[in-house]
């Protein structure tokens, strides 16, 4: 079992790209962005992954594995490393602008799988410590409201029209970007209104945490403008901006098409058959099984390295990074996924 979780130690090639690219100073800045959005979809279009589940026993012990959570929190200090040398980098004059570029676009993939995606895992854990870490990470990608909108909103509102991170059929990532980042940012906000008014707090205090979201965050941005200056500041929007943009990509290929029955003024109970689903096995690895997403929905509790397939699940032609990429281009996006959509319908009971 323990060399079962040391697979798992495979999510920490993202940032040893990420940080080689920022260190060569060359065009090997691109490396990481062709890494895993050319070479890990090339291999994944001719592997299937396994749908094999832990047994009651493997998983029990999986749970309690220690090893597990600190590949976890070990991203974390990783993630600050990578901030800090990015913006040394980006603050150099000397270093060439395709360079920089370059470098950009790879801190932009530490922002979407280590600041997101890890924040993403540590957010649904119970205790005070992991969800401050999951917000630690949320911060270098200016995106701690989603620590909110994802927890509170999009769980309970999943695969509904009700959720601004559920692609509806038809609708294009680049208008679903629009939607979900300004309804989900709006989203949050109504979420913390309302948690504040259950508990007879006023909305104009530090114990609104939206408020206090954007006054981290807005610090972070004077201090990075400050000390280094206009031009390192716009590379930094520009790499959290790429992190934010993987994210709603991701979320945009999670739900696709998908809808929940509404019985009366609620909603059937999220189910496997909400989520498309991934096993394959590059993805599954770098991502920390996010691509198992099914079950996460299903039960949100499940650490990630607990999770299971279900027969019944949609199935994604091809991992995430390589679905990531179809969906940027709409006419093939559509293509593909409404022919996958039909013949699982038709597999579907009624």
């Amino acid at each position: 079992m323990r060399l079962k979780s040391l697979q798992y130690c495979l999510a920490y090639t993202t940032p040893v790209l990420v940080v080689g690219s920022i260190y060569s100073e060359n065009f090997w800045s691109y490396a990481a962005i062709i890494f895993i959005f050319a070479i890990v979809p090339f291999f994944e279009l001719f592997t299937k992954g396994s749908t094999k589940n832990l047994n009651k026993i493997e998983e029990e012990i999986a749970k309690e594995d220690p090893l597990h959570d600190w590949i976890l929190f070990g991203l974390v200090p990783v993630q600050y490393f990578i901030l800090g040398y990015f913006l040394y980098q980006m603050s150099n004059e000397l270093l060439p602008l395709y360079y920089k570029i370059g470098a950009t676009l790879a801190f932009g993939i530490s922002c979407g799988i280590l600041g997101i995606n890890a924040a993403h895992e540590l957010g649904h854990r119970t205790s005070k410590h992991e969800q401050f870490m999951s917000k630690m990470l949320l911060l270098t990608t200016l995106y701690m409201h989603f620590f909110i909108e994802h927890n509170r909103g999009h769980h309970k509102n999943v695969s509904t029209d009700d959720d601004p991170a559920s692609s509806r059929l038809g609708e294009g990532v680049y208008q679903f970007y629009f939607r979900s980042i300004i309804d989900g940012w709006l989203s949050a906000w109504h979420l913390e209104a309302e948690r504040l008014k259950k508990k007879q707090l006023n909305f104009w205090s530090m114990h609104n945490e939206m408020l206090l979201y954007q006054f981290i965050q807005g610090l972070l941005i004077i201090l990075i403008g400050l000390f280094l200056g206009t031009t390192t500041l716009l590379f930094f929007l520009a790499g959290a901006l790429m992190g934010i943009l993987l994210l709603e990509t991701v979320n945009y290929i999670e739900h696709y098409g998908l809808r929940r029955k509404k019985n009366g003024t609620s909603y059937e109970r999220t189910m496997p058959v909400h989520s498309w689903n991934s096993n394959h096995p590059i993805g599954r690895l770098l991502l920390l099984e996010l691509s198992r997403h099914s079950d996460h929905h299903y039960l949100a509790s499940r650490k990630y390295q607990t999770l299971r397939h279900f027969d019944d699940s949609p199935q994604m032609p091809t991992g995430y990074p390589g679905m990531m990429v179809l969906s940027l281009i709409p006419p093939l996006w559509f293509k593909v996924m409404h022919k996958t959509l039909k013949k699982y319908q038709k597999k579907s009971p009624e």
